[in-house]
């Protein structure tokens, strides 16, 4: 397992390195395995142990919805409508309020595939399965279709609680997204990682510009993972989490370990697996900070998602001044010395 790259807010990883023990009620024994594994190894062994789940009826949604995405004011949890410490503009009764036509936002409420049933074919145990399936507004869910998360800076249709839908201005895509608020991106990011861990053997058959082969395209990881970081497990995940449990017999091990996301997909994937040098790198405030200079590293190239170089700079001291602010994202650094070369990720989160 890797450690993690500091971040500016530090905070936010280190709570993700804490199991969640105590708060969501883990089987005993139930992640054994998977200690000591990591990249695609952790990924299969979870995948086997996750797999093959109860599946569940369509129509049994309805009643597993009360259970799972109820409010403690007895109303519909929808992350589509919902105002967190606010009041939404409408609320949901379980059963009489169930689509049904809808005419615009708060006519019914129906069974959102988050991750599109098209992507895999409609297909049998995913089309039922609710790690994936949330109660939302019809109508919004009407406006999301079948378009991948994302994030857009020009939203042409905003719901009542600010979901968006627009072309996407996340670095990597441009097409049409749907962009759910910030205090729910992460469990929709928890949501992509357990479907592409569950149904690993099957994801190469899937289409979507979130998929590649039998993993996230590049852009998605990088969207995703950033909401994993930025916004942390809740009670209400852990919670449902529980609930599923006992409706389908298999958990969502991003809710009960949240470092497995990093220890899968964010491995750094050069010689610096194979190098004694402990080094690791940081960001704040137009500052490049590195823990260590053993190696003597004369160089450092900075590259955003795209592969663009945003940064490049001789390395003098632990500190490398910059010229400007990085925005919020995943990036890559390269560090050069006539030994050895060594790429790094780290994230920035303003």
């Amino acid at each position: 397992m890797i450690d993690y790259k500091n971040i500016k807010n530090l905070v936010l990883l280190l709570v993700i390195l804490v199991p969640l023990i105590g708060f969501s009620q883990i089987p005993d024994g139930y992640y054994d395995g998977t200690e000591g594994l990591s990249g695609d190894d952790l990924r299969e062994e979870l995948s086997d142990i996750i797999g093959p789940h109860s599946s569940q009826s369509y129509s049994s949604l309805w009643d597993h919805f009360y259970d799972t995405d109820r409010k403690e004011n007895g109303y519909v949890w929808d992350m589509y409508s919902d105002v967190p410490g606010g009041e939404p503009s409408y609320n949901y009764t379980f059963f009489s309020d169930q689509c049904g036509n809808y005419s615009g936002e708060g006519s019914c409420y129906n069974r959102e595939h988050s991750f599109p049933k098209s992507w895999f074919g409609d297909q049998s145990p995913m089309n039922t399965d609710l790690y994936h399936l949330y109660p939302t507004d019809g109508y919004t869910n009407g406006q999301r279709s079948n378009y991948p998360f994302g994030e857009t800076n020009n939203a042409t249709w905003t719901s009542t609680n600010g979901t968006k839908k627009g072309a996407c201005s996340y670095p990597g895509y441009s097409g049409t997204i749907f962009e759910p608020i910030d205090e729910y991106k992460g469990d929709f990011a928890r949501t992509y990682f357990y479907m592409l861990t569950r149904y690993k053997s099957q994801v190469n058959n899937w289409n979507s510009p979130m998929l590649s082969g039998d993993d996230f395209s590049e852009w998605a990881l990088n969207l995703l993972y950033e909401w994993h970081t930025n916004d942390t497990v809740s009670v209400k995940e852990l919670n449902r989490n529980d609930e599923v449990y006992n409706i389908q017999n298999n958990r969502n091990p991003f809710i009960d370990y949240p470092g497995f996301a990093e220890d899968i997909w964010m491995e750094p994937n050069s010689i610096n697996d194979y190098l004694a040098y402990d080094i690791n790198i940081w960001y704040s405030d137009y500052t490049i900070n590195l823990s260590s200079n053993e190696a003597e590293f004369n160089t450092i190239v900075i590259y955003d998602t795209s592969g663009r170089v945003v940064a490049n700079y001789k390395i003098q001291s632990t500190q490398i001044n910059l010229h400007q602010s990085l925005n919020n994202g995943i990036y890559l650094a390269k560090l050069n010395s006539n030994k050895a070369e060594i790429l790094l990720k780290f994230a920035v989160v303003n």
